[in-house]
This record gives C-alpha cells, structure tokens and sequence, in this order.
C-alpha cells in the first residue's frame, strides 16, 4: 500500500511538471535496463537535484549530485516494463524514458496440462501450454525453445519443441493405447514442470454373455469387458440386461465387477435375453423352446 500511494503522489508530480518537462540534453542513461540488473544515470551541470523513477509498480526517489553519476545497485527496479526518469534541478526539470526488460533467463514456468484424466487412444487429446518466466516474475517475451514430453509404460515417449510467442508456447500430444499414468514434463533450458495424466480405459468395443440354468431361472454373464485397445472396462460400469417375453420386457442394470456382470434372470420358455452396455449391444440369447 505504502508504494502505491508513493507511485500516486508521484503521479501527481509528474502532472503538474509536466508544462516545464524539457527533453533531456543534461540526463543521460541506456534506453534498456535488464530487470534486476545494476545501472547509472548521468547528469551534467552542478548542484543538487532529485531524481524521480516512475514505473508501472515501482516508484524510486534518490537526492543527487548534478555531474555526478547516479547508480543503482542490481535488483532496484526487477519489474518489466515503461519507465519515466524526472529530473528536477534548481532552475529546470528534466526527462527521459527507458524500459526495462525481461531477463533471458528463465526461473519458472506456469503449465497447464489438460485434462488430468483422457480416454486411451485418443488422438491430439491432451494439451499443455507454457508460460516463462525470469526470476522475478516477469514474462519473458523473447522466443525462446520449449520442450515437451509425454511417457507412460506402456508406450514410447512423445516429444514435441516449441519455440515461445508472447511468453508462451503450446502442443497437443495422443493418449496412449493403454490404461495408467503418463508423466508430462515441459522444459525451458534448465527449468522444468511436470503433471500427471490418468489415462483411463475408452468406452467397451464389443459385448458377448453366456447364458446357463440356474434352478427355475436363468444365470447371465458377459465375457470380461474391455475397450478396443484391449483394456479392461473400469469396474462399476452399467451392463443392461433385457428379457422380452410373451410381448412383455423386463430390465435389470448390473455394474461390472472385477470386469464382468452377472445376473439371474427368469427362466421363460421362449424368451429372448440381450446384454447392452453404453452404445454397445451384446449378442441375443434364446431361452427354452425355438
């Protein structure tokens, strides 16, 4: 609170300089300060003066010595962006603006990785986005690479080098074909983030049951359900079951556990039993009498 109300009053200063500002000839400084790194003002004539530094977070005072130089030690000014030098002297005021820029180095990286749980098999179905920054959180805007990996178990890692726009940089990888843990890693120069994606088994790709008596009923049962990587379908999973009989239907839903789903079901002479799950249907069974 203390530096915004000092970056308001000076504000004000500078409006109400503004009419004697003059560009300067006497002030004297580079056009670009890396963040956080040391520099000096110069200024010409004698006498003493303030020098006023106003930025878009950070606001500096320092009473000088005209004709001497003015220097700041490294990590005075650490935030990017467009600075105002104000030099105000006993007979005039004087500017200069510089920017300070990013450091090229990079100290973190913000990094998305969507979604944390996918389907197998699914092409360009995971994304991950990049954001670097220096060491003092500014966004470093120069192009810089990126690399992206993706492994699991299962399957060779995915790689991918991006170079950054704007301070960022993106890509899309494909989920592997088999169920577990991927580990995604994004990497500028020695800095790295990582994520983990649960990738998880797809819908079920076929459905077969098997029927058998069961004193006066009927036991139903799926082969192991699994998707068309060959995965087992994760416990819990819906599997309908259907009896039509002298044109009346009746329907249990059983969950899948430990891959399967059983039932006992009437044992209707004629009847015609099928097995669904999702938008997958099973074979039909006929009971008793063709």
């Amino acid at each position: 609170m203390k530096v915004g109300l000092q970056y308001l009053g000076l504000g004000f200063l500078v409006a109400a300089l503004q009419p004697a500002f003059a560009q300067s000839g006497n002030l004297h400084m580079p056009k670009t300060v890396q963040a956080g790194s040391a520099f000096s003002i110069e200024s010409t004539g004698s006498g003493k003066a303030v020098l006023y530094i106003v930025g878009p977070v950070q606001a500096l005072r320092r009473d000088v010595q005209l004709g001497e130089p003015t220097s700041f030690p490294p990590g005075t000014i650490y935030n990017a962006g467009h600075y105002l030098a104000i030099l105000t002297g006993p007979s005039s005021t004087e500017q200069s603006e510089f920017d300070v820029v990013p450091e090229n180095k990079p100290a973190a990286l913000s990094f998305l990785a969507r979604p944390s749980r996918i389907s197998v098999s699914l092409h360009n179905g995971i994304t991950g986005a990049v954001y670097v920054f220096d060491a003092y959180q500014n966004l470093i805007t120069a192009p810089m690479p990126v690399s992206f990996q993706l492994s699991g178990t299962a399957s060779a890692p995915q790689t991918r080098t991006v170079n950054t726009r704007d301070g960022a940089a993106w890509t899309q990888m494909d989920s592997a074909s088999k169920e577990g843990a991927a580990k995604f890693v994004a990497q500028a120069s020695d800095v790295s983030s990582s994520r983990i994606i649960q990738q998880v088994p797809g819908d079920p790709c076929g459905l077969r049951m098997t029927a058998r008596p069961a004193g006066e009923k009927i036991e139903l049962q799926t082969d192991p359900v699994r998707d068309c990587s060959g995965n087992a379908v994760p416990d819990g999973t819906i599997v309908t079951f259907t009896e039509n009989y002298n044109g009346t239907q009746s329907t249990v839903d059983v969950p899948l556990k430990r891959g399967i789903a059983k039932v006992e079901m009437p044992a209707h002479d004629g009847a015609r039993i099928s097995a669904a799950t999702g938008v997958v249907l099973g074979n039909e069974v006929r009971w008793g009498k063709q």
